[in-house]
């Protein structure tokens, strides 16, 4: 079904950030627009994906140029939830953002940045062509290198330097890939090199390019052994950046990867296996990490890699049941993760820090604050009925189906290191007593005014909202993640819908 409508998300923050723009000096109205902008977009999200999921898929074609020959933008389930989760955090995000970015960020763009980042990852939910994947791509580069060195501190520049040097290497593989794609088949477009690629008769070529594009998306998921760049990066922004690139840029690369692995190359055995193989390292090597690490951001990072390794699991078992659980994992691990880093903040403006050994007593004062955050820890552990047990569950009860043993093995492992980790950061920052430290930093968050502390909780507050929503009403997202894995299976639907032919 054909409807223009479908773009809004991209254009609106479009919009936003241009005037955003020529309200550069004006840091307090910017703020306004920001959060009435992204709620705005939010509106038009829930009411894209309620008419994808009633009506079923929706299409534009770019200057009325129909597929294959023109720029196809399509609204299937998965990307419409996908963009509907990206709003809700980037309206969390913004009004953190409020309180939580100093004026002197505020001064070098930091908004109009943001709603360009959220603008291009709408895009690339959105587009239904792999060229126009690989520009939507490298305004997110381009967006997260600026807000991730916004402020010019050295860590940040090592830090960013890091990040977008090994991304602009990633994206030289991705253009590579679509380029052998192109010279094999004659299209770009998704839907129809669906069609076409079954075609070509060198399929050593396919798989090579397979991997290719394996390989680029890969790097920019940090999947094992391709993780380095991410937590030398990731704690160095302030926390609403930081919460941002951990909620969705790394879920981007997932995205893609299951574009790519069921429309165009539906992996064969030998392919199951080497990205089974992969995942079971990035679940472990993950979780290894943040055993080690004393510094929470730090922490967060490593277990943003480790639980990637769900994500690709589901990939390399490819049944129904699998990608159902990989679906349901991928919705509320862009919740957590959001929120992890917004609660960094948080205990940044208490304690000044986040280093474990100079953090504690936060449950002495403040109780309540210390409930909302331990929500968020037990659904990323995966406490039932929080939302991060039901996927798991499905994860191994696929893994038990496939006779993945390592994998189920690697399974337990992570969710066993992800409980200790949470509870060793729970001890360490909430339940000892404050450290006695010869100069301990000011509590500037309660001297902050009301309206200040509200602008800086309410994100948490919304965030673990859809968290315990997805865990209490598990059932209706197990039914669209299903709606999705069916979707992804029997492609013939989004390829009907984008071409118009059976």
């Amino acid at each position: 079904m054909t409807d223009n409508t479908i773009i809004l998300p991209v254009i609106m923050h479009m919009l936003i950030a241009v005037v955003l723009i020529f309200l550069w000096n004006l840091p307090r109205v910017q703020k306004f627009v920001s959060v009435a902008g992204s709620i705005l977009v939010l509106l038009v999200s829930i009411l894209m994906f309620y008419r994808t999921w009633t009506t079923g898929i929706l299409t534009t074609q770019a200057g009325n140029w129909q597929a294959p020959f023109g720029i196809t933008f399509v609204s299937d389930v998965f990307s419409s939830m996908l963009v509907l989760l990206a709003s809700i955090a980037g309206v969390a995000v913004s009004i953190f953002s409020i309180v939580g970015i100093r004026k002197e960020r505020l001064r070098y763009g930091y908004f109009p940045i943001l709603h360009f980042l959220l603008m291009g990852l709408n895009g690339a939910f959105l587009t239904g062509d792999i060229f126009n994947l690989y520009v939507w791509f490298e305004i997110i580069i381009i967006a997260s290198f600026v807000l991730m060195t916004l402020g010019g501190r050295k860590p940040q520049i090592g830090g960013g330097i890091k990040y977008v040097t090994i991304n602009l290497f990633a994206s030289i593989i991705f253009l590579t890939a679509i380029g052998i794609l192109y010279g094999l088949t004659g299209s770009l477009n998704i839907a129809d090199l669906s069609l076409k690629i079954a075609d070509v008769e060198n399929r050593g070529l396919v798989n090579v390019t397979a991997m290719l594009f394996f390989a680029s998306f890969g790097i920019k998921s940090a999947i094992f052994p391709l993780y380095f760049w991410l937590p030398a990066s990731y704690h160095t922004p302030p926390s609403a950046i930081a919460a941002i690139f951990a909620g969705l840029l790394t879920k981007v690369g997932i995205y893609a990867m299951l574009r790519v692995f069921t429309l165009i190359f539906v992996p064969d055995d030998f392919t199951r296996n080497i990205i089974i193989i992969i995942a079971t390292a990035t679940l472990l090597t993950g979780a290894f990490g943040a055993l080690i690490k004393k510094d929470l951001r730090q922490i967060f990072s490593y277990l943003i890699i480790s639980h990637i390794g769900y994500l690709i699991a589901g990939i390399g078992m490819f049944t129904e049941v699998a990608l159902t659980g990989l679906m349901f994992y991928l919705f509320h691990d862009i919740m957590v993760k959001t929120n992890l880093f917004l609660i960094s903040g948080v205990i940044v403006k208490i304690r000044g820090t986040v280093k474990l050994r100079e953090l504690g007593g936060l449950y002495d004062e403040y109780p309540k604050l210390s409930l909302l955050i331990a929500i968020v820890f037990f659904s990323l552990v995966g406490v039932p009925p929080l939302s991060g047990f039901w996927p798991k569950i499905s994860l191994l009860y696929a893994a038990f189906e496939t006779g993945s043993w390592i994998l189920i093995f690697a399974i337990i492992i992570s969710s066993f290191f992800t409980l200790y980790i949470i509870a060793r950061i729970w001890a360490e920052v909430f339940w000892k007593p404050a450290p006695a430290l010869d100069h301990l930093p000011e509590d500037r968050f309660s001297r902050m005014r009301f309206f200040d502390k509200t602008t800086m909780i309410l994100p948490l507050i919304i965030l673990a909202l859809v968290s315990v929503y997805m865990g209490i009403a598990a059932e209706n997202i197990m039914l669209i993640s299903k709606h999705i894995a069916v979707e992804m299976i029997d492609t013939s639907p989004y390829i009907q819908a984008v071409l118009g032919t059976n």
